[in-house]
């Protein structure tokens, strides 16, 4: 039921941007959902349907991005999720149709959602399934993807469901597995052996010792970067996992599934949270193990989608 609820309200909302197949409604009385759909579907072509769950205090708008002017909020310039799903689709071409989810909520914060509404586990499977199911062809494959905060709603994706099922092809955390536990270790290791293409990527950088105002603002084991080496530890015994790269980016790749842990070192003690992101990340985490690994792009390199954006 919950589901043919939220499938009969999506078409009460008219396309915001007729160019680009751009939706948005309300999904419940807290949820927005803004699908970005390629102009033009191939039909019999393979569809990728990437949740992207925002990151706190961030509205959709500002995780999309936009060239920015004068008096703009800063906030439009460190994601531009919207330019590089236009990169994305370009290196796809006509051989995979690519659709981006936005998932915000009322409150811009998916660890406070989640404390707000105890039936998450319910409502945040049943979200998932429902969007899938509007989305237009048989070859479907699912994307959980977040930064910041949006970690918090795959954390409750996997709560809710127990055992990932098999359409999930990929999950990325961009900087934002906070929530990671070891009770979380037995559901991905069982997706990865079990699901054919599965592939779990994990970005983090040194918050632990990151300075903001001249103090530490991240715990030494409440940062992504000691969830994010926990997290490996323990896939470890699992997989086998080696380095692959060890400089200013330290990166791990297992030697016959597709999981990867990139690391960026931070010797300045800055803050590179949404830089991650800006520097072609969403663009990596979809494409990294792919035939279009790197293509044309750098992982925390120059902004490969510059000339995208409007």
């Amino acid at each position: 039921m919950k589901r043919l609820l939220i499938c009969s309200t999506i078409f009460c909302f008219n396309s915001l941007h007729a160019q680009d197949n751009i939706t948005r409604f309300l999904a419940s009385d807290s949820v927005t959902v803004t699908i970005d759909m390629p102009a033009r579907m191939y039909k019999g072509k393979q569809t990728i349907i990437t949740f992207y769950a925002l990151p706190n205090g961030n509205s959709t708008e500002q995780t999309m991005g936009r060239k920015m002017k004068e008096g703009d909020d800063w906030h439009f310039d460190i994601q531009h999720i919207r330019a590089q799903t236009r990169f994305i689709r370009n290196q796809f071409g006509r051989s995979i149709n690519f659709v981006v989810i936005y998932l915000e909520n009322s409150g811009k914060s998916w660890p406070a959602w989640k404390q707000q509404h105890p039936n998450f586990r319910l409502q945040i499977p049943a979200l998932v399934d429902s969007l899938t199911d509007i989305i237009p062809g048989k070859k479907k494959e699912i994307h959980l993807n977040g930064h910041s905060g949006g970690g918090s709603f795959i954390f409750g994706y996997i709560a809710g469901v127990g055992v990932i099922p098999s359409e999930i092809k990929r999950i990325t955390f961009l900087d934002s597995n906070y929530g990671y536990d070891s009770t979380y270790q037995v559901a991905f290791a069982n997706w990865v052996k079990s699901t054919k293409d599965a592939a779990l990527t994990v970005f983090a950088y040194n918050d632990s010792v990151a300075l903001l105002n001249g103090k530490p603002f991240v715990s030494p084991t409440g940062g992504t970067w000691w969830r994010s080496h926990l997290m490996l530890r323990q896939l470890q015994g699992n997989f086998e996992i080696k380095k692959e790269r060890d400089d200013s980016l330290v990166v791990y790749k297992a030697v016959d599934k597709q999981i990867r842990f990139f690391f960026k070192t931070n010797p300045d003690r800055k803050i590179f949270h949404t830089t991650q992101v800006e520097r072609n990340g969403f663009i990596h985490s979809v494409l990294c193990g792919t035939k279009y690994d790197s293509k044309d792009y750098t992982y925390y390199g120059e902004r490969a989608y510059a000339d995208l954006l409007e």
